[in-house]
């Protein structure tokens, strides 16, 4: 790539935020009830503060949500401990696993893998963009041999979500 023509800047969850101020909130606020109560009833204890300030930590981990970002030709999801990358335009197959708490795997002719929830998919247009960009692109050269299918209803719910989306915002529904 040449050096003097800006890098596109990569597409990210526009949500993500808003899930990592509810985890930290959460947290903060475990926190401070616990200590609140334990000083009340005059058993807080260094040990104790210690095993609520571990215990807020675990709870902000749980809580908080995976960063989905891509750009042109990848899709990657980053939690606190790992980061799962694929080539969206090197895709050889994409499967749903579940219903009702589903989640799409990602495989690319590299033999990485990633997992993700489809609903930030559904969330998130521009996202969806990038990774139908690179699809087409699998299709196209042949590498796309499983999932079409999983990829074409989930087009049709994110249609569905940007069509009442629309009527919402026009003030019809």
């Amino acid at each position: 790539m040449d050096a003097s023509r800006p890098r596109p800047c990569p597409t990210g969850d526009r949500h993500w935020r808003d899930g990592a101020r509810f985890a930290a909130g959460c947290a903060l606020l475990f926190c401070g009830m616990t200590l609140l109560i334990d000083w009340d009833g005059h058993t807080l204890t260094a040990p104790r503060a210690m095993l609520w300030l571990v215990m807020t930590a675990v709870l902000f981990t749980i809580l908080l949500p995976e960063r989905v970002t891509a750009g042109p030709g990848w899709l990657a999801v980053r939690g606190l401990v790992r980061r799962q990358a694929v080539r969206t335009d090197q895709l050889v197959t994409v499967r749903q696993y579940g219903d009702l708490a589903a989640h799409l795997t990602l495989c690319d002719a590299d033999g990485r893998h990633l997992e993700l929830d489809p609903r930030i998919l559904v969330e998130n247009p521009l996202l969806w963009h990038e990774l139908d960009t690179g699809v087409r692109r699998s299709r196209a050269s042949g590498t796309l041999r499983e999932g079409i299918d999983v990829l074409e209803q989930l087009r049709l719910q994110i249609d569905d979500a940007e069509a009442r989306a629309v009527l919402r915002s026009s003030g019809i529904i």
